[in-house]
Parts: structure tokens; sequence; C-alpha cells
């Protein structure tokens, strides 16, 4: 029942009910008059039209997000015993979901009950972002609580997120409590991966694709046939036994025959490029647009003993794959493809410039891998970045071997799930292929997601088999 002496905010009759389906938020626009004097970053008791009380939450009057919700029923403050229940209770489903897994998210916002908070752990140092009013106002109770429970060497504070603009907070880093070097070692698959908790992307890591990274492993090998490799029973020092050959006959001694040549485009860390060499690549390009990102990744892969098999590119991801594609449509047309084609539709052959030097471009692969950070951050960004979206798999569909595999994904929340599938489609029937769905989901076990908020639903993860129509 609500308690006559709180604040609490009255929600308008034409509302739609996302409260009442577990959605934990309540828009400006919502609510119809607010009584008392709450306090913005406070607590105050959310009722419908009709005085019926639905839940407790904090507000911020300054924001789009006026209330978020905590609790679905009347209590006081959000005190170090409230953080210490629902921190226990975040340990407890990752010891489940995620057992074994020292480094992983520890707090999920909204999707753990506590909005606006979110932990990493890396090696024992908990990395913060604290995202709105609410939850700024509460660090004093929060952060004892959160180094009761879980027991840190320190906890480091990244909130330099512009969203925090949004619910009129300044950026905000630094250490909290004990001790934070800036590079930490975790494993991750059996992988060695440095975090840099200072200057890396977010809070230095993206826990939420660790699942999806090792999905990449049934791809990577079984590639040698196509280079003319097969396996023969041959006497060698260490007696007859089944060893790969090559189309002349002499045996192939280098160990990652079978293996994929991969691409992995914004890398960041190289965490996709890790998990492809450990899994068998023959050879591994990372790329990423920033000289820190590939500083990062060079150490990861040297620190996994996999420089023999990784190039690092620093470039824009866009520019280099419509360089690549440029390369091997100029290749086509000199060998001739081009006229070809254009003779059997009936049309006039480009004229090709044969004095000009051919471009060192046109590389192709057997695995593309695509893991962009977010192109839509309003849902007026989404037009651009479906735009976005669509040219970089376009491209990427280009250069995959026949038969080989796009690896790609959106963390864009504004761009549902059933949006971005079509972006891929429409970007398969512009580039002539055909796709082969093998994996779809979303983000790991320790970011779980709250049926019915979209807006928890951010990431999308596809494997899928490239395949051209003319081949078919």
């Amino acid at each position: 029942m609500p308690t006559d002496n709180k604040p609490f905010a009255v929600l308008n009759r034409s509302r739609r009910p996302r409260l009442e389906l577990g959605h934990p938020w309540i828009f400006a626009n919502e609510i119809e008059r607010t009584e008392g004097e709450p306090e913005p970053g406070g607590l105050l008791e959310v009722r419908d039209h009709r005085g019926q009380f639905l839940a407790t939450g904090y507000w911020n009057p300054a924001s789009q997000i006026a209330i978020r919700i905590v609790a679905y029923g009347p209590f006081d403050a959000m005190d170090e015993a409230f953080f210490d229940a629902r921190f226990r209770a975040c340990l407890d489903f990752r010891e489940r979901f995620a057992p074994g897994d020292e480094s992983c998210r520890l707090v999920f916002g909204e999707a753990d009950f506590l909005p606006g908070l979110v932990v990493d752990r890396f090696d024992g140092v908990l990395v913060v972002q604290v995202l709105t009013l609410g939850m700024d106002r509460a660090r004093e109770a929060w952060l004892p609580a959160l180094v009761r429970v879980f027991a840190p060497k320190g906890v480091y504070e990244r909130s330099d997120v512009g969203v925090r603009t949004l619910e009129g907070l300044e950026e905000r880093t630094g250490v909290l409590y004990g001790n934070c070097p800036r590079y930490l070692q975790i494993v991750e698959n059996g992988l060695s991966v440095q975090v840099d908790i200072e200057g890396g992307q977010k809070t230095g890591y993206f826990f939420d694709q660790r699942e999806n990274r090792a999905a990449l492993e049934p791809l990577m090998k079984g590639w040698g046939k196509r280079s003319g490799i097969a396996v023969e029973e041959r006497a060698t020092e260490e007696g007859v036994r089944p060893v790969p050959v090559n189309a002349n006959g002499s045996i192939v001694t280098f160990p990652y025959w079978d293996g994929a040549t991969v691409l992995e485009c914004f890398a960041h860390t190289g965490s996709f490029t890790l998990h492809a060499c450990k899994y068998g690549a023959k050879r591994v390009t990372c790329l990423d647009i920033s000289e820190h990102g590939i500083d990062t990744a060079r150490t990861n892969v040297a620190r996994n003993g996999f420089e023999d098999r990784v190039e690092f590119v620093v470039a824009d991801a866009f520019e280099y794959l419509r360089e690549q594609v440029k390369g091997r449509e100029e290749r086509a047309a000199r060998a001739g493809t081009a006229a070809e084609g254009a003779s059997k539709a009936g049309k006039p052959a480009a004229k090709v410039d044969t004095s000009k030097p051919l471009t060192k471009q046109g590389r192709t692969w057997d695995v593309i891998i695509l893991d962009p950070p977010a192109f839509a951050k309003t849902k007026r960004a989404v037009p651009g970045a479906i735009r976005g979206y669509k040219d970089i798999n376009l491209q990427a569909m280009k250069l995959i071997n026949e038969g080989g595999y796009l690896v790609t994904a959106s963390c864009s929340y504004h761009v549902r799930p059933e949006l971005f599938m079509e972006t891929l489609l429409e970007a398969a029937r512009d580039a002539g292929k055909v796709l082969r769905r093998i994996v779809w989901t979303g983000a790991g076990r320790d970011h779980p997601q709250l049926v019915g908020v979209e807006e928890g639903h951010y990431l999308k993860f596809g494997i899928f088999e490239v395949r051209s129509r003319k081949e078919l």
C-alpha cells in the first residue's frame, strides 16, 4: 500500500501499461503530476491514474526518463542493506550461470534491478559505470556494499560516457577503492587477454561477446582441400601415418594448413582474432581505426604466441573494405571477366585501361568478422546506421570466398533484430549472395535480459554461410 507521507507520481490514463509488463522506465510524458516534494535523485512512489500503488523508483525531472523503477513494493531508502541484498543476488546469478568466470559482468543495470549501475570484474578489480542521477547520489551506499559482497582488490570508475549529460551529470573517472592497475590480465575461453581499464572502450572490455567468440571454433578448420591439400598415408620418421600432401605430392609442414583466412574489422582488443588463432586459423588480418586498439591487440596476440599468423592494419574499416572490393573488380575486368559478363547480358563491354598498374588491393578471406561500435545511439540516427550496416556487410560479402562465413554484429539497441536481419538480406541481394544462417543470438549469460524491455536486447550477433547465386 502507498504511504501518505511519501512523495509520489501519478501516471496519466492514456499511457501504455509498460510498467505492469515489467519495463523499469517511466518517461516524463507518462506522468500526469507529482505530489509531495520529490528530490532529484531521490525515491518516490508510482501510482496509476486511480491512485493504485505500482512501484518505487528514483526521480530525475531533468531527464526524459523521469523515473527508474528499483522495486515493486514500498521501501524507504537505497541504503547499504538494499545494495548488499541486490549485489548478493547478482553474485548468485553469475555463480549459477557463469561458474568459474572470475572476470565477467557482475551488475547489468536494469536487468539486475539496479538501473543506472554497471559493474565488470577484471582479475579481482571492479570497474563501475554510474549512468544516472539516482545511482550517482547513492554512491556512498553502493560502494561499501560492493566492496563487502565482492571483496575486490580495487574499484575503478569509468563514468566517462555521454549519457550522463542527459542526467545533468559530469563525466567521472578514477580510483574509488584499493589498488587499480591500469592494465589487467584476464582469461577468456582459455586465452590470456590484457585489458586497459583507463583507456579502453567502455569499461575496457566487452564481455557480452564471450560465448559468441567461442562460436568461431567450427569455422576455423576444413579449408585445406580448397588449396589442393589431401591427407595421405606416408612413411615418415615416426612410421607410416596420415599426413597432409599438396597437389605436387609434397608433404605440407605448415601446422595450420587446414585453417581459414580471417579478417577481423573493428578489432578493439583483438578478441575475435585471438579466438580465430586458438581454433586453428591459418592467417588473420586484425584491423581497427585506433592505434591504441591495435597496440592492445598486438600485445594480446603476443601474449598468446600467435604473432606468426596475425597481421595488423590501422585503417577505417569502411574504406579498407571498399578498396579491397575495388581491387577485385579491377582484376576481374583486367582478366576479361567483366567483358564476358556484359556480353552474356547483351550489353557492350566496358573498356578497361590496361596501361594503368593494378592496385595492390583485392584480397579475399574465408571468414570476415564485423563487430562495430554502435552506429545508432538515438532513434534519429537509425536511417544512417542502417546505411552503415548495409555498406560494411555488402562489401564484406563480396570479399568472402565462396562458401565462406560472415560473422556480423550490431550493438545499436535502436536497430531492432528484425531490422538488422532485413538489412543483411538487402546487402546479400545487392551482392548477389545467398545467406544460410548458422548462429543468431545476442549477449552472453552474464548479461541477462528482462523480457519486454527492448532496450536491453541491444546486441544482435549472427554467423552466416555466404554463397553466390550464380554458383547454386
